[in-house]
């Protein structure tokens, strides 16, 4: 093949506060040339997660931060274009962290997994079917447990891994009650989502909402924002209640972390607050999928994406996106030349 040219968006600099197009360079490389086990993909969608701003920072986490002046990591989904691989051929689709740059060199095949496009589209596979739904998966039935009587409440309900939470919650045989911001959001959470209750943080008073629409407590909270919401939830637990702490969004660009004041709610209703990470769950990943691909195809899991169509320079300001809280279901960039 002729030489292609590699677009890459590279960490620059460690952001203090929200990111600015200042803690990223773009470079321009030439693709080599194949070695035997070799695949080259071209990156078609790159999956926008809050969990990047975390990468960003050189703190000791669950995975190693992004080095300065390495390629912005990232999930991803693209077209294999060349081969030396006998497990992937032209034309296959495959997902995997290609990171933010319009070709991904896969050196000896390692780290791609192979997806079928006919179950599902590629969107899809990185969304509902990939990690996010393997965090909504396993977040709510292994480390929640939820009883069919339970009250469940989930923060970010209209969000990609909040939407999934909540309706796999109903289909569990729960009462779900739904937070978000804006009644766009608010009413696809009722009438897209099926949720019984729904909270707009940004309207009213969150704690009079959040005790009209769970007036006898909360048996599981799923959080994803952090914050005001946690605190607020700890107070209104139920006895042996459990929460799954999945993100706190809220205070990802905060300059000075600030822990729950409420915490004593889980001494005294003997209730359980638990971190949980999706890749500790990777052996098991095959039994997500093959339950939520069934859910989907039977019509009960609806999925929900925000695709940008863009390329490589539009990364910052749809990533930006997450933050500012414009994006319903999962948020992808749709990477055009």
């Amino acid at each position: 093949m002729n030489k292609i040219q590699n677009q890459q968006i590279r960490l620059a600099s460690r952001p203090i506060g929200e990111p600015t197009p200042a803690n990223w360079n773009k470079t321009i490389e030439d693709i080599p040339a194949l070695e035997d086990g070799d695949v080259l993909v071209k990156v078609e969608y790159i999956s926008l997660d809050p969990a990047m701003r975390g990468w960003m920072n050189a703190a000791r986490s669950y995975i190693r931060p992004v080095e300065i002046g390495e390629v912005m990591r990232a999930g991803g989904c693209g077209k294999v274009i060349d081969s030396k691989n006998e497990k992937f051929v032209v034309g296959d689709y495959v997902t995997g962290s290609p990171g933010v740059q319009s070709y991904w060199l896969i050196k000896g095949g390692k780290g791609a997994l192979k997806v079928n496009t006919s179950i599902a589209p590629p969107t899809t596979w990185l969304g509902a079917l990939g990690m996010v739904g393997m965090t909504a998966y396993f977040g709510l039935f292994d480390v929640c447990a939820p009883k069919p009587t339970d009250v469940v409440v989930v923060s970010g309900g209209a969000g990609a891994v909040g939407s999934l939470v909540g309706q796999m919650a109903k289909i569990h045989g729960c009462t779900v009650v739904g937070i978000a911001g804006g009644e766009e959001k608010t009413t696809l959470m009722r009438e897209t989502f099926g949720f019984d209750g729904v909270v707009d943080y940004k309207k009213g008073n969150l704690r009079t909402q959040l005790r009209t629409a769970c007036p006898e407590g909360i048996d599981v909270y799923f959080d994803n924002v952090g914050g005001e919401i946690l605190d607020t939830c700890l107070s209104m637990l139920r006895l042996k209640a459990r929460i799954a702490i999945c993100g706190a969004i809220s205070a990802y660009n905060a300059t000075d972390m600030v822990g729950p004041k409420n915490y004593l709610s889980l001494l005294v209703n003997r209730a359980r607050m638990e971190g949980f990470v999706v890749f500790d769950y990777a052996p098991r990943y095959s039994e997500a999928v093959t339950q939520m691909a069934q859910w989907i195809h039977e019509g009960k899991l609806k999925t929900i994406e925000t695709v940008v169509e863009g390329n490589i320079d539009s990364f910052h300001e749809t990533f930006m996106q997450l933050f500012r809280g414009e994006n319903v279901g999962k948020l992808m960039l749709h990477v055009r030349e």
